[in-house]
């Protein structure tokens, strides 16, 4: 168990670094390269896109971690036709949710259904216990991709739809790579009736909760675009970009635990999976906690990289970093829930965080700006964390932290 942390945890984790750190990096050039105005534009349209291609993903790829991961007792027999049935009907939401957005996203749009599909196959090839795909490609691939093109196009002064679509089209090879690492592990066999069904069963209650936390994660650009101006949307973004490194990490352990979770809880393991949420909590607390500290101190600092004008922007660091500390000590709860099967509960807490934080941002944002974005975030991240750390206490007596969590650090330290 500590191996499984010490190896593919910390390659999530890596990856999670280097995609933070590429991210930063393509906020830099943008401010730098274009006014406030146009950096927020190009922010706010890539923050569109990716809600709308979080809506249109089903979080199928959850589904398929889950049944993929059952499946190994049986030598994965059946398994291709869940990947058919997990991935058609995310390509028809994909190429509809492309149509809707044309007006506002221009041919970028054209490009959803790639960025849906390489989510869904990096999804499957975890589901069969491989990290690489998803290190080398989502971790390596897309943001140092995004960069290069992005700074390429800003160099030669593109803009607008042309920046935006150099941003989207390193996604198209991640669907050719992704697609052939699964080559070989799934028996192609006949569709099995039932199949669609069971799979949407399952995923359904977190297809509308994937969509919800979809647009928990950039709604805010949004509305401060909306409310304040894309000049403001703009040092929000700035100000905010180092959120992406607390759901990265997270998302860098979760990916590699997420189908021993599922096997620990089908079996009755409490034990087990008790260890592997605390011994990644404790990751977490341990990698990010000195970077929220040393965010807080150094934001004035940090934030003058982007350009003079963001330095004001100060306070917002220190509340993103406050917030980011609570909710990286919870772990990722929401991702136990789930595992456990209650993906109606994490729907109902989903939807209250989102709520929390529209109705502070509504109240907020006019008056307060970007400052009063991220008060709307951290109430909705605050929920969000709380209320499933609750509910799996009362559930299954699950904790963040307790017993297993020194336990844990010295076997991955000795990893």
């Amino acid at each position: 168990m500590a191996a499984v942390i010490g190896r593919k945890g910390l390659a999530g984790l890596g990856g999670a670094a280097l995609g933070a750190l590429a991210q930063f990096v393509l906020v830099v050039v943008v401010t730098r390269a274009f006014p406030a105005a146009e950096a927020g534009a190009f922010f706010t349209a890539t923050a569109l896109a990716l809600m709308a291609a979080g809506i249109a993903k089903l979080d199928a790829g959850n589904g398929l971690i889950y049944f993929i991961a059952r499946a190994a007792t049986y030598d994965y027999r059946g398994i291709s036709g869940y990947l058919r049935a997990a991935i058609v009907p995310c390509v028809i939401v994909a190429a509809g949710t492309a149509v809707v957005l044309y007006p506002r996203l221009g041919p970028p749009a054209a490009l959803l259904p790639a960025i849906v599909v390489a989510d869904v196959l990096l999804a499957a090839t975890r589901g069969f216990g491989m990290m690489r795909p998803t290190v080398l490609l989502d971790g390596v691939l897309v943001p140092v991709g995004q960069v290069v093109l992005v700074g390429g196009a800003a160099l030669a002064g593109v803009s607008g739809w042309g920046l935006t679509l150099a941003w989207a089209t390193p996604y198209l090879p991640v669907v050719v790579l992704a697609a052939a690492g699964l080559r070989g592990r799934a028996p192609r066999t006949p569709y099995l009736p039932g199949t669609g069904r069971d799979l949407w069963r399952y995923t359904a209650p977190r297809s509308v909760a994937g969509a919800i936390q979809a647009v928990f994660q950039r709604v805010d650009i949004v509305i401060v675009a909306l409310l304040a101006g894309p000049a403001q949307a703009a040092v929000y973004t700035a100000a905010t970009r180092f959120k992406v490194v607390g759901q990265l990490a997270n998302q860098g352990l979760a990916q590699p635990l997420q189908a021993g979770l599922v096997r620990a809880l089908a079996c009755g393991e409490r034990e087990r999976a008790g260890e592997l949420y605390q011994s990644a909590t404790a990751w977490l607390v341990l990698l990010t906690w000195p970077v929220w500290l040393a965010y807080a101190v150094l934001a004035p600092w940090v934030l003058r990289l982007f350009g003079p004008s963001y330095g004001s922007a100060a306070p917002v660091a220190l509340v993103l970093a406050g917030t980011m500390m609570v909710a990286t000590a919870c772990g990722m709860v929401d991702v136990v829930l789930t595992a456990a099967g209650h993906t109606g509960t994490s729907l109902a807490n989903l939807v209250t965080a989102i709520g929390c934080t529209v109705l502070l941002d509504v109240a907020l944002i006019p008056t307060h700006g970007a400052l009063g974005a991220v008060a709307g975030w951290s109430g909705g991240v605050i929920v969000k964390n709380l209320l499933p750390l609750w509910q799996l206490h009362r559930r299954y007596g699950l904790h963040p932290f307790g017993r297993h969590t020194l336990t844990a650090l010295r076997r991955t330290a000795v990893a």
